[in-house]
């Protein structure tokens, strides 16, 4: 594989991702959605469709590595570093682009939603939904969780646990399923089996900090998310934003040490 063609199958697929497993959370959050109120067995499900759908868009050209923790397992397990550079700016360049692509999407939603005094108060609310109000107290604005991952609970050490367990759940069942015969990444049926992998974290392990277990589908999204023109967006949560890179990052390092000392 050329880096040309990583860095766009890269991009493509991280694009894909983050497109339709952010619109997903977009479906289930904005008021003026048809999917309003879905839940959380629609957003788990929405994400593991999101992750078969960009695995096999990029496979043929990158391997659809399309998580800076898969590369960096990836890395470790045949000591070949030569191409994480590349694998990583595809991966969170994609996903700045997804995000921006669920923004278009919902662009009326996103409007109606953050203009309504219910979620974000101010003059004439009647009232304001108590999860706006308590994420905004913590630094993350409405519809973030459009974007970004966050914790219920806030523990710094609880938070990472959770983000370094399961993302060794995923990068194991990614190591784990092997090449396919090209050498080129996962082939047909590991789409399918990881797309089932993280459907089962997301049932699992999502509930207390949203399930990054991915850097680039963490901040890509939140860098988008400071920049785009939203009304009334209110704060990115930076202060809690290097928790879904640098746990996801260890899981990644974690699962490729026990592959090499188990399976290799």
């Amino acid at each position: 594989m050329s880096s040309s063609d990583i860095f766009i199958g890269e991009t493509i697929g991280t694009a894909i991702l983050i497109l339709l497993g952010g619109g997903v959370c977009a479906a289930v959050t904005l008021k003026a959605s048809k999917a309003r109120n879905a839940g959380w067995l629609a957003i788990t499900f929405g994400w593991g469709f999101a992750v078969l759908t960009a695995v096999y868009t990029s496979a043929p050209l990158s391997g659809a590595h399309l998580n800076p923790a898969v590369t960096l397992a990836l890395a470790i397990k045949d000591n070949d570093w030569s191409h994480v550079g590349v694998y990583w700016a595809g991966q969170l360049l994609g996903a700045m682009i997804g995000a921006a692509l669920v923004w278009v999407a919902y662009y009326g939603q996103f409007h109606a939603h953050l203009t309504d005094k219910e979620i974000v108060g101010g003059p004439g609310a009647q009232a304001t939904a108590a999860k706006a109000v308590e994420a905004q107290e913590k630094g993350a604005g409405p519809v973030l969780g459009v974007f970004s991952t966050g914790p219920e609970i806030r523990n710094v050490v609880q938070n990472l646990a959770t983000e370094i367990i399961g993302t060794i759940v995923l990068v194991l069942a990614v190591l784990t399923q092997g090449l396919n015969d090209s050498g080129k990444g996962l082939g047909t049926l590991g789409a399918l089996i990881t797309a089932l992998v993280v459907v089962s974290i997301g049932l699992s392990l999502g509930g207390p900090t949203g399930y990054a277990i991915n850097p680039a589908r963490d901040l890509g999204p939140r860098l988008v998310h400071t920049l785009l023109p939203l009304p009334n967006k209110g704060g990115s949560d930076w202060a809690y934003a290097w928790i879904p890179v640098v746990g996801p990052l260890i899981g990644g390092a974690i699962a490729a040490g026990i592959y090499n000392v188990a399976f290799a």
